[in-house]
């Protein structure tokens, strides 16, 4: 059976609210950067542990040894952009070490059993405000005393 080819590079995105991460995997160190910073140094800790998982679950499986992942990353706010960043990674590493064949089952089957929202965006969106109201369910009061 023949070694599996991998890509040269890989360009995915993942989406939370209305924030959109863009990875980039090629071969390289095992750098990890989220706009041209280390992801180690992301702050706060809570949001760095979380978007840590996916690379986490790819050392593990020594997945990650060869691999660069460059991310940027725009738009919402802090939880929702850690959100768009591990979907990103997880998609970006899924598709960088499925060689010739598209995709890596063993590491994508990891992913979802861990967490489905690593390879899946949220389609989650906020309800846009209605007439007679505040906002997207509050309503004006009225009497009629």
């Amino acid at each position: 059976m023949a070694k599996k080819q991998r890509k040269t590079a890989v360009n995915t995105s993942g989406k939370r609210k209305t924030a959109i991460a863009r990875a980039t995997v090629r071969k390289g160190q095992g750098r990890v950067r989220v706009n041209s910073q280390p992801i180690y140094i992301m702050e706060p800790s809570l949001a760095r542990r979380k978007a840590l998982e996916p690379v986490q679950i790819a050392e593990g499986m020594n997945r990650l040894a060869d691999v660069d992942i460059i991310v940027n990353v725009e738009g919402g706010g802090q939880m929702g952009q850690v959100d768009a960043i591990r979907t990103a990674i997880a998609r970006g590493l899924v598709h960088y070490n499925g060689g010739a064949e598209g995709i890596d089952e063993e590491l994508r089957d990891e992913y979802l059993r861990f967490d489905r929202s690593l390879l899946v965006n949220d389609p989650r969106r906020k309800e846009a405000k209605h007439q007679m109201g505040r906002g997207a369910r509050k309503k004006w009061q009225k009497s009629y005393r």
